[in-house]
């Protein structure tokens, strides 16, 4: 079972036991954190879309700590003036894994549909 989630802006494709990072958030490490912006959830041949979340949906992590990305240099040039600044970033984030997927049972605002039921081709035009 997978599910898509978005997290403030920014869409994660995640599975049970994955461990994935997200911008940072003031959390301790071994909290639980709560995502409740479940876009879809999709499992086997089932699968729940919502208009624009899952009703009822949610995703447990669990905070493993923070973390740092890669270095990225930012260097700034003028041509001749002599002007030349190096710098760099860090950006900062926090390292969850996904403990467990809460689908909704049948909820009004999710469309369940199966392979079977997808469009496969247009009407053909007259």
């Amino acid at each position: 079972m997978y599910a898509i989630i978005r997290d403030r802006g920014t869409q994660y494709r995640i599975e049970k036991g994955q461990v994935l990072q997200i911008a940072l958030i003031d959390a301790e490490p071994g909290s639980q954190l709560e995502l409740g912006e479940v876009l879809m959830i999709g499992g086997g041949d089932q699968v729940q879309v919502g208009t624009p979340l899952v009703a009822g949906a949610k995703v447990l992590a669990k905070v493993l700590g923070e973390t740092k990305g890669d270095k990225i240099i930012v260097f700034k040039y003028k041509n001749k003036k002599r002007y030349r600044r190096r710098t760099g970033h860090r950006q900062q984030y926090t390292r969850i894994a996904i403990k467990e997927i809460v689908g909704a049972g049948g909820s009004a605002n999710a469309r369940s549909r199966t392979q079977s039921d997808a469009p496969t081709e247009a009407p053909a035009a007259e």
